[in-house]
Protein backbone atom coordinates (compact mmCIF):
# COMPACT_ATOMS: atom_id res chain seq x y z
CA UNK A 1 0.00 0.00 0.00
CA UNK A 2 1.38 3.40 -0.96
CA UNK A 3 2.20 5.74 1.84
CA UNK A 4 0.01 8.84 1.96
CA UNK A 5 1.61 12.26 2.09
CA UNK A 6 0.46 15.19 4.16
CA UNK A 7 -0.38 18.31 2.20
CA UNK A 8 2.43 20.90 2.67
CA UNK A 9 -0.21 23.64 2.94
CA UNK A 10 -1.65 21.85 5.98
CA UNK A 11 1.78 21.76 7.61
CA UNK A 12 2.24 25.47 6.90
CA UNK A 13 -1.14 26.42 8.39
CA UNK A 14 -0.49 24.10 11.33
CA UNK A 15 2.70 25.97 12.24
CA UNK A 16 1.24 29.41 11.50
CA UNK A 17 -0.21 29.87 15.00
CA UNK A 18 2.13 29.50 17.98
CA UNK A 19 -0.19 30.83 20.68
CA UNK A 20 -3.61 32.39 21.22
CA UNK A 21 -4.12 35.77 22.86
CA UNK A 22 -7.63 36.55 24.08
CA UNK A 23 -8.96 39.84 25.40
CA UNK A 24 -10.32 39.75 28.94
CA UNK A 25 -13.67 41.18 27.83
CA UNK A 26 -14.10 38.46 25.19
CA UNK A 27 -13.25 35.81 27.80
CA UNK A 28 -15.84 37.24 30.19
CA UNK A 29 -18.48 37.09 27.44
CA UNK A 30 -17.59 33.45 26.80
CA UNK A 31 -17.70 32.67 30.53
CA UNK A 32 -21.06 34.41 30.94
CA UNK A 33 -22.58 32.52 28.02
CA UNK A 34 -21.24 29.12 29.15
CA UNK A 35 -22.39 29.65 32.76
CA UNK A 36 -25.88 30.64 31.61
CA UNK A 37 -26.27 27.75 29.17
CA UNK A 38 -24.87 25.14 31.57
CA UNK A 39 -27.33 26.30 34.22
CA UNK A 40 -30.27 25.70 31.84
CA UNK A 41 -31.42 22.61 29.96
CA UNK A 42 -29.01 23.31 27.09
CA UNK A 43 -25.83 21.47 28.09
CA UNK A 44 -23.45 22.67 25.35
CA UNK A 45 -22.86 26.37 24.67
CA UNK A 46 -21.19 27.38 21.42
CA UNK A 47 -20.21 30.62 19.75
CA UNK A 48 -17.95 32.31 17.22
CA UNK A 49 -14.53 33.83 17.88
CA UNK A 50 -13.57 37.06 16.15
CA UNK A 51 -10.16 38.68 15.83
CA UNK A 52 -7.10 38.67 13.60
CA UNK A 53 -3.76 36.98 13.06
CA UNK A 54 -0.60 38.94 13.92
CA UNK A 55 2.52 37.04 12.84
CA UNK A 56 2.42 33.78 14.86
CA UNK A 57 -0.26 34.97 17.30
CA UNK A 58 -4.00 34.52 16.93
CA UNK A 59 -5.60 37.48 18.70
CA UNK A 60 -9.21 36.97 19.85
CA UNK A 61 -10.78 40.35 20.47
CA UNK A 62 -14.50 39.62 20.38
CA UNK A 63 -17.07 36.83 20.22
CA UNK A 64 -20.77 36.17 19.96
CA UNK A 65 -22.96 33.24 20.93
CA UNK A 66 -24.65 30.89 18.48
CA UNK A 67 -28.45 30.68 18.77
CA UNK A 68 -29.82 27.84 20.86
CA UNK A 69 -30.32 24.62 18.93
CA UNK A 70 -33.89 24.37 20.24
CA UNK A 71 -34.83 27.50 18.28
CA UNK A 72 -35.46 26.09 14.79
CA UNK A 73 -36.74 29.40 13.40
CA UNK A 74 -33.20 30.85 13.23
CA UNK A 75 -30.84 29.96 10.40
CA UNK A 76 -27.36 29.56 11.87
CA UNK A 77 -25.41 30.68 8.79
CA UNK A 78 -27.60 33.71 8.18
CA UNK A 79 -27.40 34.62 11.88
CA UNK A 80 -23.59 34.53 11.83
CA UNK A 81 -23.37 36.60 8.64
CA UNK A 82 -25.78 39.19 10.04
CA UNK A 83 -23.79 39.40 13.28
CA UNK A 84 -20.46 39.89 11.51
CA UNK A 85 -22.02 42.48 9.19
CA UNK A 86 -23.42 44.39 12.18
CA UNK A 87 -20.06 44.30 13.97
CA UNK A 88 -18.30 45.60 10.86
CA UNK A 89 -20.72 48.52 10.65
CA UNK A 90 -19.81 49.61 14.20
CA UNK A 91 -16.07 49.24 13.47
CA UNK A 92 -15.53 46.13 15.61
CA UNK A 93 -13.28 43.21 14.61
CA UNK A 94 -15.49 40.93 12.55
CA UNK A 95 -13.03 38.40 11.07
CA UNK A 96 -13.96 34.82 11.95
CA UNK A 97 -10.98 33.06 13.59
CA UNK A 98 -12.62 30.03 15.20
CA UNK A 99 -15.29 28.99 17.65
CA UNK A 100 -15.75 28.11 21.30
CA UNK A 101 -17.63 25.43 23.20
CA UNK A 102 -18.46 24.73 26.83
CA UNK A 103 -17.22 21.65 28.64
CA UNK A 104 -18.47 19.61 31.58
CA UNK A 105 -15.42 18.84 33.75
CA UNK A 106 -13.20 17.78 30.85
CA UNK A 107 -16.00 16.07 28.91
CA UNK A 108 -15.84 17.88 25.57
CA UNK A 109 -14.15 15.60 23.04
CA UNK A 110 -16.54 14.10 20.49
CA UNK A 111 -16.79 13.24 16.81
CA UNK A 112 -18.99 16.31 16.02
CA UNK A 113 -16.34 18.56 17.60
CA UNK A 114 -13.58 17.05 15.43
CA UNK A 115 -15.72 17.33 12.30
CA UNK A 116 -16.63 20.95 13.08
CA UNK A 117 -13.00 21.87 13.67
CA UNK A 118 -12.05 20.16 10.40
CA UNK A 119 -14.52 22.35 8.48
CA UNK A 120 -13.30 25.46 10.30
CA UNK A 121 -9.62 24.69 9.81
CA UNK A 122 -10.00 23.86 6.10
CA UNK A 123 -11.87 27.11 5.42
CA UNK A 124 -9.97 29.29 7.94
CA UNK A 125 -6.42 27.97 8.25
CA UNK A 126 -5.56 29.66 11.55
CA UNK A 127 -8.83 28.83 13.34
CA UNK A 128 -8.94 27.23 16.78
CA UNK A 129 -11.60 25.77 19.03
CA UNK A 130 -11.64 27.29 22.52
CA UNK A 131 -12.89 25.04 25.33
CA UNK A 132 -14.23 26.71 28.48
CA UNK A 133 -15.05 24.43 31.43
CA UNK A 134 -17.73 26.26 33.41
CA UNK A 135 -18.27 23.71 36.27
CA UNK A 136 -14.54 23.49 36.91
CA UNK A 137 -14.13 27.28 36.80
CA UNK A 138 -16.95 27.62 39.34
CA UNK A 139 -14.79 25.70 41.80
CA UNK A 140 -11.90 28.11 41.47
CA UNK A 141 -9.97 26.38 38.67
CA UNK A 142 -9.93 28.58 35.57
CA UNK A 143 -10.14 26.09 32.71
CA UNK A 144 -9.54 27.56 29.24
CA UNK A 145 -7.85 25.60 26.45
CA UNK A 146 -7.36 26.07 22.71
CA UNK A 147 -7.03 23.16 20.28
CA UNK A 148 -6.24 22.61 16.61
CA UNK A 149 -6.32 19.48 14.47
CA UNK A 150 -2.94 18.03 13.55
CA UNK A 151 -1.91 17.72 9.86
CA UNK A 152 -2.37 13.93 10.14
CA UNK A 153 -5.93 14.35 11.42
CA UNK A 154 -6.72 16.91 8.69
CA UNK A 155 -5.54 14.48 6.00
CA UNK A 156 -7.53 11.65 7.59
CA UNK A 157 -10.78 13.64 7.61
CA UNK A 158 -10.10 14.97 4.11
CA UNK A 159 -9.79 11.45 2.71
CA UNK A 160 -12.72 10.28 4.88
CA UNK A 161 -11.01 6.92 5.29
CA UNK A 162 -10.72 5.53 8.82
CA UNK A 163 -9.50 2.01 8.05
CA UNK A 164 -6.55 0.60 10.02
CA UNK A 165 -4.19 0.62 7.00
CA UNK A 166 -4.98 4.27 6.30
CA UNK A 167 -4.37 5.32 9.89
CA UNK A 168 -1.13 3.34 9.91
CA UNK A 169 0.14 4.97 6.71
CA UNK A 170 -0.72 8.43 8.05
CA UNK A 171 0.83 7.58 11.42
CA UNK A 172 -2.31 8.77 13.21
CA UNK A 173 -2.74 7.70 16.82
CA UNK A 174 -5.04 8.71 19.63
CA UNK A 175 -2.48 11.31 20.67
CA UNK A 176 -2.20 12.77 17.14
CA UNK A 177 -5.74 14.10 16.72
CA UNK A 178 -5.54 17.44 18.51
CA UNK A 179 -2.72 19.72 19.55
CA UNK A 180 -3.06 22.12 22.45
CA UNK A 181 -2.18 25.75 21.73
CA UNK A 182 -1.00 28.01 24.61
CA UNK A 183 -3.52 30.67 25.64
CA UNK A 184 -2.58 34.13 26.96
CA UNK A 185 -5.16 36.43 28.54
CA UNK A 186 -4.58 40.12 27.92
CA UNK A 187 -6.36 43.09 29.47
CA UNK A 188 -6.14 46.72 28.53
CA UNK A 189 -4.74 49.24 31.01
CA UNK A 190 -8.23 50.58 31.80
CA UNK A 191 -9.49 47.04 32.45
CA UNK A 192 -6.61 46.36 34.85
CA UNK A 193 -7.41 49.55 36.74
CA UNK A 194 -11.08 48.53 37.00
CA UNK A 195 -10.16 45.05 38.25
CA UNK A 196 -7.88 46.55 40.87
CA UNK A 197 -10.69 48.78 42.12
CA UNK A 198 -13.13 45.87 42.20
CA UNK A 199 -10.62 43.78 44.12
CA UNK A 200 -10.66 46.29 46.99
CA UNK A 201 -14.47 46.35 47.03
CA UNK A 202 -14.93 42.56 47.24
CA UNK A 203 -15.32 41.34 50.78
CA UNK A 204 -12.95 38.66 52.01
CA UNK A 205 -15.73 36.17 52.79
CA UNK A 206 -17.16 36.52 49.27
CA UNK A 207 -13.93 35.30 47.73
CA UNK A 208 -13.50 32.33 50.04
CA UNK A 209 -15.20 29.90 47.65
CA UNK A 210 -12.00 29.80 45.60
CA UNK A 211 -10.40 27.91 48.49
CA UNK A 212 -13.20 25.34 48.61
CA UNK A 213 -11.58 21.90 48.91
CA UNK A 214 -14.80 19.92 48.58
CA UNK A 215 -13.74 18.29 45.32
CA UNK A 216 -15.05 14.77 45.94
CA UNK A 217 -18.03 15.23 43.60
CA UNK A 218 -15.82 16.57 40.82
CA UNK A 219 -13.36 13.69 41.03
CA UNK A 220 -16.24 11.22 41.25
CA UNK A 221 -17.74 12.60 38.04
CA UNK A 222 -14.42 12.51 36.22
CA UNK A 223 -13.73 8.96 37.35
CA UNK A 224 -17.21 7.90 36.24
CA UNK A 225 -16.61 9.35 32.77
CA UNK A 226 -13.20 7.65 32.68
CA UNK A 227 -14.63 4.23 33.60
CA UNK A 228 -17.39 4.57 30.99
CA UNK A 229 -14.88 5.34 28.24
CA UNK A 230 -12.62 2.47 29.33
CA UNK A 231 -15.59 0.07 29.14
CA UNK A 232 -16.51 1.39 25.68
CA UNK A 233 -12.91 1.05 24.54
CA UNK A 234 -12.82 -2.53 25.82
CA UNK A 235 -15.95 -3.35 23.79
CA UNK A 236 -14.34 -1.90 20.67
CA UNK A 237 -11.21 -3.99 21.32
CA UNK A 238 -13.37 -7.14 21.59
CA UNK A 239 -15.06 -6.31 18.26
CA UNK A 240 -11.71 -5.82 16.53
CA UNK A 241 -10.34 -9.08 17.99
CA UNK A 242 -13.39 -10.94 16.67
CA UNK A 243 -12.82 -9.38 13.26
CA UNK A 244 -9.19 -10.53 13.25
CA UNK A 245 -10.22 -14.05 14.26
CA UNK A 246 -12.82 -14.10 11.45
CA UNK A 247 -10.16 -13.00 8.95
CA UNK A 248 -7.85 -15.83 10.09
CA UNK A 249 -10.66 -18.40 9.78
CA UNK A 250 -11.63 -17.16 6.32
CA UNK A 251 -8.01 -17.25 5.17
CA UNK A 252 -7.67 -20.82 6.42
CA UNK A 253 -10.92 -21.90 4.70
CA UNK A 254 -9.81 -20.24 1.46
CA UNK A 255 -6.44 -22.00 1.59
CA UNK A 256 -8.09 -25.41 2.12
CA UNK A 257 -10.54 -24.74 -0.69
CA UNK A 258 -7.75 -23.88 -3.15
CA UNK A 259 -5.76 -26.97 -2.13
CA UNK A 260 -8.80 -29.19 -2.62
CA UNK A 261 -9.50 -27.59 -6.00
CA UNK A 262 -5.87 -28.07 -7.11
CA UNK A 263 -5.92 -31.78 -6.14
CA UNK A 264 -9.19 -32.33 -7.97
CA UNK A 265 -7.80 -30.66 -11.10
CA UNK A 266 -4.75 -32.93 -10.93
CA UNK A 267 -7.00 -35.98 -10.71
CA UNK A 268 -9.08 -34.76 -13.67
CA UNK A 269 -5.91 -34.11 -15.69
CA UNK A 270 -4.74 -37.70 -15.05
CA UNK A 271 -8.06 -38.93 -16.50
CA UNK A 272 -7.75 -36.54 -19.48
CA UNK A 273 -10.78 -34.65 -18.24
CA UNK A 274 -11.08 -30.86 -18.53
CA UNK A 275 -10.25 -28.86 -15.35
CA UNK A 276 -12.91 -27.34 -13.21
CA UNK A 277 -14.25 -24.00 -14.50
CA UNK A 278 -12.67 -20.91 -13.11
CA UNK A 279 -14.62 -19.36 -10.25
CA UNK A 280 -14.53 -15.95 -8.71
CA UNK A 281 -12.98 -16.58 -5.31
CA UNK A 282 -14.17 -13.18 -4.02
CA UNK A 283 -17.79 -14.28 -4.53
CA UNK A 284 -17.24 -17.45 -2.53
CA UNK A 285 -15.19 -15.77 0.19
CA UNK A 286 -16.51 -12.23 0.43
CA UNK A 287 -14.14 -9.73 2.08
CA UNK A 288 -15.12 -9.06 5.67
CA UNK A 289 -16.02 -5.43 6.46
CA UNK A 290 -13.25 -3.79 8.45
CA UNK A 291 -14.54 -2.04 11.59
CA UNK A 292 -13.75 1.70 11.49
CA UNK A 293 -10.96 2.74 13.82
CA UNK A 294 -12.00 6.35 14.42
CA UNK A 295 -14.49 5.65 17.28
CA UNK A 296 -11.99 3.62 19.38
CA UNK A 297 -9.26 6.16 18.63
CA UNK A 298 -11.57 8.91 19.86
CA UNK A 299 -12.34 6.90 23.00
CA UNK A 300 -8.63 6.44 23.67
CA UNK A 301 -8.12 10.19 23.32
CA UNK A 302 -10.99 10.78 25.77
CA UNK A 303 -9.41 8.37 28.27
CA UNK A 304 -6.11 10.21 27.97
CA UNK A 305 -7.87 13.59 28.43
CA UNK A 306 -9.80 12.40 31.50
CA UNK A 307 -6.64 10.98 33.08
CA UNK A 308 -4.80 14.27 32.47
CA UNK A 309 -7.70 16.29 33.94
CA UNK A 310 -7.90 14.06 37.02
CA UNK A 311 -4.16 14.37 37.63
CA UNK A 312 -4.25 18.15 37.17
CA UNK A 313 -7.36 18.61 39.31
CA UNK A 314 -5.95 16.43 42.09
CA UNK A 315 -2.70 18.39 42.11
CA UNK A 316 -4.53 21.71 42.36
CA UNK A 317 -6.79 20.36 45.10
CA UNK A 318 -3.78 19.25 47.14
CA UNK A 319 -2.28 22.72 46.75
CA UNK A 320 -5.49 24.24 48.11
CA UNK A 321 -5.50 21.75 50.97
CA UNK A 322 -1.98 22.66 52.09
CA UNK A 323 -2.71 26.36 51.62
CA UNK A 324 -5.81 26.11 53.81
CA UNK A 325 -3.91 24.10 56.40
CA UNK A 326 -1.17 26.74 56.54
CA UNK A 327 -3.74 29.52 56.92
CA UNK A 328 -5.46 27.69 59.78
CA UNK A 329 -2.11 27.11 61.49
CA UNK A 330 -1.21 30.80 61.28
CA UNK A 331 -4.56 31.78 62.80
Amino acid sequence: MASRRIDPKMKESYSAVKYVQIEGLALMKIAKHCHEECASDVVIAQGALLGLVVEDCLEITNCFAFPKSVDESINDEKYQLDMMKSLRQVNVDHYHVGWYQSSDIGNFLSLPLLESQFHYQTSIEESVVLIFDAPKTNRGFLSLSAYRLTPQALTMFKENDFQPDTLKSLKVGYDHLLVKVPVVIKNSTLTNILLSELNFKIKVEEGSEHLDIGTATVLEGQLRHLMDRVDDLNQEAIKFNRYQQAVVRQSSDKHRYLQKRALENQARAAKDEPPLPEEDITKIFRPLPVPPRLPPMLMATQVDTYAEEIAKFSTQSLAKLYMTKAMNTNH
